[in-house]
């Protein structure tokens, strides 16, 4: 396992990639003015590839180049649709199917066949449409991943809404959506407080729940700068993360050749021990009188219900339900007490949980016992995952629609139907009751996403009619197939004819200006949404769908809806890129009713104990993959060659009697895998940690009550020996 994350490695995994496709190929896409494929960090746009909002250059990390070059393949021979049966293919890794090459004919599976089927694109599309037609509102569903744009995205909802239905999701349900909701809870707003020039004046970050080593590379030149002025990182994560302690910036000369510390206090709870551990932080601050008195008098309101709770915790309740000593507990309030600029930054260790929304309440707590929101330099910053995945909630695409767009789809002649919208989960669950007929999915892996995977694939097995855009095969298009399975192909982000929209973690909207074709027969996202919408409603009023391919008509009717978008109506000629108004907080300022930020006194989490035999697991994805997306079968960062592990503290392995690379067999009420690696690693005890999506067969469908974000991060397994050495 290395010392350091980033470094020669990655220099090196760049330079093969260059090999693959051709390094002047690569280097013209990669500074193409073009948004960034992979994380919601953001980068290009009209400032040209691999610059991020301030102009920083070079801005480029390995999940950049994966997509990037993922997309540069060559096309899919057709004739292996007749070689490969849907077995054969069901037989392929995530990395492999990847690896086939571009979808650039539609393919149609149905029931009974044994193999996918060319279309041509004439039936591909009137077959799609005819399904929506004969299909009632209630019985229809549509689904949107963030890599693609927010033009699409907006077509795609406003599309479900002029068919009568609220059955409209997106990726973020089964990430960030806790976030939201606990931060609209909290502050007004569902999405981070700072923009970039806010971190890089921070003097202190808490990062919880995250590697952005492996998922978010380009935030580490941001926490090595902090480190190098003087700044600290404090780090509360379960696993020991090689690149959270240790981090090479490959454009940073000293960091290259020696190696940037990251973490200053690196702070392990056990699994679902994050608000123990903040409310043990809270308590210090309160006790040693750090909190802004004058600020929560002002500001907030809920703090004294807070104080209240936190005098009567006993501290050691605290380390028993985080895990984590009093001493560690102390140095890293000690830390936050001092701090004039801190950042409380997160990913998804803190919103797959059944209480993700009370661990984004007490975290909006913690920032604001100091007065750390509403200040530049300071705030709070859930760390998104999909580079658009934060347009696409910004244009609509949820089950249910702010006020402002309620009236702008009447203004249009659009009625938004009445029934309550299924999130992604309600989705899948009514497709396994058979309570819907037809599915559309504007990019993503919906069945490799979802939870409990064998039910995933049960449950999308009984919807008539799945309609799948794509630019190359994954998991649900051999795992997910309905009665009847239509993939049509489209143009990557760089590929598209005309300009398109994405927006970052930060609210920066970015214009991708688009590109030349790498392959016949793909076609643009919105001319699909467009085709298939003519065919199934007609145009008429507003709604003219023909016109609608021209994306500044589509800008155009954006504000209509979203107000706070008005910007991007004229994107396409002014090429202003800008922040969407209302969402950064540099003035104590909320859009609660009392115009106050609120406190909230969550009680720690009753966790079930653990039986004999089992840990808590979580998934993690590898530094190898993006999303559901593995692009390399190794985990270099954590020194995993291969993904058929569990990672699991010493202790516990001695605890069980596991040698190293013992086989075991591992399961839960959910579903199980019979030979899996036992390996030790450094994570809390009575943790343990497997790879997503491959363990997503254990994952129950247990969610958060209010996000309905479900619980990939919390999981109780039983490990067994395995009866036998696999063949």
């Amino acid at each position: 396992m290395p010392e350091s994350g980033g470094g020669w490695q990655a220099i090196g995994y760049t330079l093969r990639k260059a090999r693959e496709v051709g390094p002047g190929r690569l280097w013209k896409a990669m500074t193409s003015r073009n948004a960034c494929k992979t994380c919601a960090l953001g980068m290009g746009g009209q400032s040209g590839g691999m610059r991020n909002e301030a102009g920083h250059f070079p801005e480029v990390c390995k999940k950049s180049l994966q997509a990037m070059t993922a997309d540069m393949q060559g096309a899919i021979n057709p004739q292996l649709f007749k070689d490969l049966s849907i077995d054969q293919l069901k037989s392929l890794t995530s990395r492999e199917l990847e690896s086939l090459g571009r979808l650039t004919v539609p393919i149609v599976y149905e029931k009974g066949s044994s193999h996918y089927r060319e279309a041509t694109w004439e039936e591909a599309l009137e077959a799609s449409a005819s399904a929506i037609k004969a299909t009632s509102p209630e019985r229809l569903f549509f689904y949107a991943s963030g890599r693609s744009s927010n033009e699409a995205g907006f077509l795609l909802q406003l599309f479900a809404r002029a068919l009568g239905t609220n059955h409209v999701s997106n990726c973020s349900y089964y990430c960030h959506q806790a976030s939201g909701v606990g931060l609209k809870d909290a502050l007004g707003t569902g999405t981070a407080t700072i923009d970039l020039s806010d971190l890089e004046q921070s003097d202190l970050v808490i990062l919880i729940g995250g590697n952005p080593a492996s998922n978010h590379p380009r935030l580490m030149t941001t926490l090595v700068n902090l480190r190098e002025r003087g700044g600290h990182v404090i780090v509360v994560n379960p696993v020991k993360e090689t690149g959270l302690v240790n981090f090479r910036v490959p454009s940073k000369m000293k960091s290259l050749f020696f190696g940037s510390e990251i973490a200053s206090v690196y702070i392990q709870p056990k699994i679902g021990g994050d608000i123990a551990f903040l409310c043990g932080v809270a308590k210090h601050v309160l006790e040693s009188g750090a909190h802004d008195q004058s600020f929560l008098d002002q500001s907030t309101e809920g703090f004294e219900a807070v104080r209240s709770y936190l005098d009567e915790l006993a501290w050691g309740e605290i380390e028993a339900a985080s895990g984590v000593t009093g001493p560690e507990i102390e140095r890293a309030a000690q830390l936050f007490s001092t701090a004039k600029k801190a950042v409380i930054a997160w990913t998804m260790g803190v919103t797959h949980h059944v209480h993700g929304v009370e661990n984004v309440h007490w975290i909006a707590n913690l920032a604001l016992l100091r007065g750390m929101v509403g200040r530049p330099g300071a705030g709070l910053l859930p760390i998104r995952g999909h580079s658009n995945v934060q347009g696409m909630g910004s244009t609509g695409v949820s089950p249910q629609l702010a006020k402002a767009a309620v009236e702008g789809l009447a203004a249009l002649g659009v009625e938004v139907p009445q029934f309550r919208g299924h999130d992604t989960i309600a989705a899948v669950e009514a497709a396994d009751r058979s309570e819907l007929d037809t599915g559309f999915c504007l990019g993503g892996n919906l069945f490799g996403a979802t939870p409990d995977a064998d039910f995933a694939g049960r449950a999308l097995g009984k919807v008539k009619t799945l309609v799948y855009l794509s630019t190359t095969l994954n998991t649900g298009h051999v795992h997910g197939l309905a009665e009847r399975t239509i993939v049509l192909p489209v143009l990557a982000r760089d590929e598209d004819p005309q300009a398109t929209t994405q927006e970052s973690m930060f609210s920066y909207v970015r214009l991708s200006e688009g590109g030349p074709r790498r392959h016949d027969g793909p076609r643009a996202e919105v001319d699909v949404l467009c085709d298939i919408a003519d065919l199934s409603l007609g145009s008429q009023g507003a709604l003219d769908w023909s016109s609608l391919k021209d994306h500044d008509a589509v800008r155009a009717l954006i504000p209509v809806l979203v107000p706070n978008l008005a910007s991007i109506q004229n994107i396409g000629q002014t090429k202003r890129e800008f922040v969407i108004p209302g969402r950064i907080l540099h003035t104590p300022e909320f859009e609660t009713p009392s115009g106050k930020a609120v406190m909230h006194a969550d009680p720690i989490p009753v966790q079930a104990p653990l039986g004999h035999r089992q840990v808590m697991m979580m998934t993690v994805r590898s530094e190898g993959q993006f999303n559901t997306v593995v692009y390399e079968e190794e985990d270099i960062y954590r020194g995993q060659e291969r993904r058929d592990v569990i990672l699991l503290n010493e202790r516990d392995m001695a605890r069980f009697g596991l040698e190293p690379d013992s086989w075991v067999k591992v399961e839960n009420g959910t579903g199980s895998l019979e030979f899996v690696l036992a390996r030790p690693f450094d994570i809390a005890e009575g943790c343990a940690l497997m790879y997503y999506p491959e363990a997503n067969v254990l994952v129950p469908r247990t969610a958060d009550p209010r996000s309905k974000t479900p619980a990939y991060k919390a999981v109780i397994v039983t490990l067994s020996p395995s009866k036998r050495r696999p063949v």
